[in-house]
């Protein structure tokens, strides 16, 4: 399969893998706003694949493409082997997380604590080249702790090139092994955009995106003459329109209203509904849609507050739409 969305000569658009948010529900909805943009599963972990319910943990819909699974985990032959699996689901790539500070996932030899053993990373990505024929790319921070980003950040890329990788997102920060959660990982150690700026500069053939801090166009329009591309990541979630915004302005279609790419959610949303998943999971991606704009409060205070009620359809989606619809008439 071609890898669409990878392709050099175009500029990537992708939405970062988050637990608990960018589950199959999240990507369809972000699939309506971005044709282009890759979508990430949340990541899991190589075993879950082996070993877990597949069709819960790595189902999708032939809509999300192209799509690719992020794997944690630190074995070679136990990632190769999920590797496979990921593959024969009709995954579009697979992608190793490198960058992950929690302490659970420390504890598990696996995520950022990785930035500290580049020869065991790259030995996981060439088991996993040797497995698959799908992309395999790496997600990583600059380093870890008191790693200096250069030799860190610039010492795992190195590793994996030779073992094979070619696609690298990074996220322009580094992480704090120690003393910060994971939320705090992700604002209080500062950006460095500089470091990613050199990594491509000094190693054009490499596929380098850019991930951390890009809420604004303004700063994706900043970055991307220096980048292959770039990857939301909160923002795709908290304000959704943005996803959209910036599909328009690399593609040059024309930006649509935002009633009008919710609605072409709705008959993903009737059929899951149909088959039982909780109308309140499959709504919750949507709520950040009206951020900042007149009536947004009231329509995510109205899906907020009755989405868990028996019964829910689509109809209560109208009914949020006409806060929208009349604040927008108002102003």
């Amino acid at each position: 399969m071609v890898d669409r969305a990878l392709d050099p000569k175009g500029k990537i658009l992708a939405v970062a893998p988050m637990m608990d948010w960018t589950d199959r529900h999240c990507r369809m909805f972000h699939r309506q706003l971005s044709p282009r943009a890759w979508l990430y599963t949340e990541m899991v972990h190589a075993d879950a694949v082996r070993l877990g319910d597949r069709e819960r943990l790595l189902g999708f819909s032939p809509e999300e493409h192209p799509v690719a699974l992020q794997l944690g985990g630190s074995d070679p032959r136990t990632l190769a082997e999920a590797a496979r699996i990921v593959e024969d689901m009709g995954y579009d790539a697979v992608n190793l997380n490198v960058g992950c500070p929690s302490s659970r996932v420390q504890a598990g030899r696996f995520g950022a604590c990785l930035m500290r053993e580049p020869a065991l990373v790259a030995d996981c990505v060439a088991a996993m080249r040797a497995a698959v024929s799908i992309e395999v790319t790496v997600k990583c921070r600059l380093g870890v702790d008191e790693q200096d980003p250069r030799q860190a950040l610039f010492g795992l890329v190195e590793a994996c090139v030779h073992a094979g990788c070619r696609h690298f997102v990074v996220h322009a920060r580094k992480a704090w092994l120690q003393g910060l959660s994971p939320k705090e990982n992700r604002d209080i150690p500062p950006l460095d955009y500089a470091q990613v700026r050199r990594l491509k500069r000094e190693r054009p053939g490499l596929t380098v995106v850019l991930n951390g801090g890009l809420t604004t166009t303004a700063a994706v329009a900043a970055e991307l003459p220096h980048v292959d591309g770039v990857m939301l990541g909160r923002a795709a979630y908290h304000t959704p329109y943005l996803l959209h915004e910036l599909d328009a302005m690399l593609s040059g279609r024309e930006l649509e209203p935002r009633s009008v790419l919710l609605r072409r959610y709705r008959p993903y949303f009737e059929d899951r509904v149909a088959r039982g998943d909780p109308p309140a999971t499959l709504l919750r991606p949507i709520l950040g849609l009206f951020h900042g704009q007149p009536g947004g409060r009231a329509f995510r205070r109205l899906l907020s507050t009755e989405a868990h009620r028996p019964g829910v359809g689509w109809e209560l989606v109208e009914r949020a739409l006409t806060f929208v619809e009349r604040g927008s008439l108002a102003a």
